[in-house]
């Protein structure tokens, strides 16, 4: 009996795997064919989607199936081998595959510097690819992308006005779709305009279930000083930046920003996800002028000719 169950166990085993294929390089892959047609050439550019998930599928590492596709040119050369652009021009449109990548062979081949706590030895990592769309130039690609991420942003502002209803909040739409609601405005004589210096305290959260990714306000995340941002720079996500505005020194609201004014396609380890519309809770404790750079002293024109000399 237990021969027998032995048996059927290994004739499953190779009927699972009878249809995948393995390319030169070693990748093992499975096409699963839609309504065929034509294939990406060197050259082109393709929109397709792209999940990277662990072989247990229970732990998706990213995914832009249900979010917004990826765009790529078509490369067929040495750069694209043990990747899924390997596969790609094998693809029609409407076609998906399958790949499993050893973690292993990653590393032999320079692919990752090292182990992680996620791609560790002997690991296998699936990838999962379908192709959308193929475009025979640059122009035509950015066109469609343009059109792909206004009609995303309007999907994430559906998300946060339905979040507002839902919770009874109003507040004001800012120019790129993010909201803020004013509790308190402040004092607007000294607003935090663009250039200015923002002594903030926040409490960050998911719109979708609530959880509180970072705060400054308790000591649950182990810090409690004042951020300082000079509105308007890089060093804040541009939903912030573009909220802040709204506020003087002593003002108090919320921010709701949708994903693509805060961290995109960029999932922020396991706190927040890809795709993430996210809610501040802000305190504007104080505004202040940026410091000013100091001045380079100015040079006589033999200061400048014996400066470059020196250069030399």
């Amino acid at each position: 009996m237990k021969k027998s169950i032995v048996v059927l166990l290994v004739m499953g085993l190779f009927a699972c795997n009878m249809n995948y294929e393995k390319t030169p390089t070693g990748l093992v892959y499975k096409i699963f064919e839609g309504k065929g047609g034509e294939k990406p050439k060197a050259g082109e550019f393709v929109k397709f989607n792209l999940e990277y998930l662990l072989k247990d599928r229970d732990s998706v590492l990213q995914s832009t199936f249900n979010s917004l596709p990826a765009y790529t040119p078509v490369d067929t050369s040495r750069m694209a081998r043990y990747s899924f652009m390997e596969i790609m021009p094998m693809l029609s449109v409407g076609d998906s595959a399958e790949i499993s990548i050893s973690i292993d062979s990653l590393k032999s081949k320079g692919m990752i510097q090292d182990y992680t706590p996620i791609l560790v030895k002997g690991q296998i990592l699936i990838t999962r690819v379908k192709l959308l769309q193929i475009f025979k130039d640059e122009k035509s690609m950015l066109a469609d992308y343009d059109s792909t991420i206004a009609e995303f942003r309007g999907k994430e502002t559906k998300e946060i006005e339905d979040y507002m209803a839902k919770n009874n909040i109003k507040g004001i739409k800012t120019k790129n779709g993010a909201y803020v609601v004013i509790d308190n405005p402040g004092d607007t004589a000294l607003k935090a305009d663009s250039g200015k210096v923002a002594s903030v305290m926040y409490r960050g959260y998911l719109l979708s279930n609530g959880y509180v990714f970072d705060t400054n306000m308790d000591t649950s995340k182990h810090h409690t000083d004042p951020i300082s941002i000079t509105v308007g720079s890089r060093g804040a996500i541009e939903g912030f930046s573009e909220c802040l505005p709204y506020f003087g020194k002593g003002g108090k609201g919320k921010f709701l920003i949708p994903a693509m004014l805060g961290y995109g396609q960029q999932a922020q380890g396991t706190e927040i996800p890809a795709f993430s519309n996210i809610g501040f809770d802000i305190e504007v404790l104080d505004i202040k002028d940026a410091p000013k750079r100091p001045m380079m002293p100015m040079l006589k024109p033999k200061q400048l000719v014996d400066s470059a000399k020196k250069g030399k």
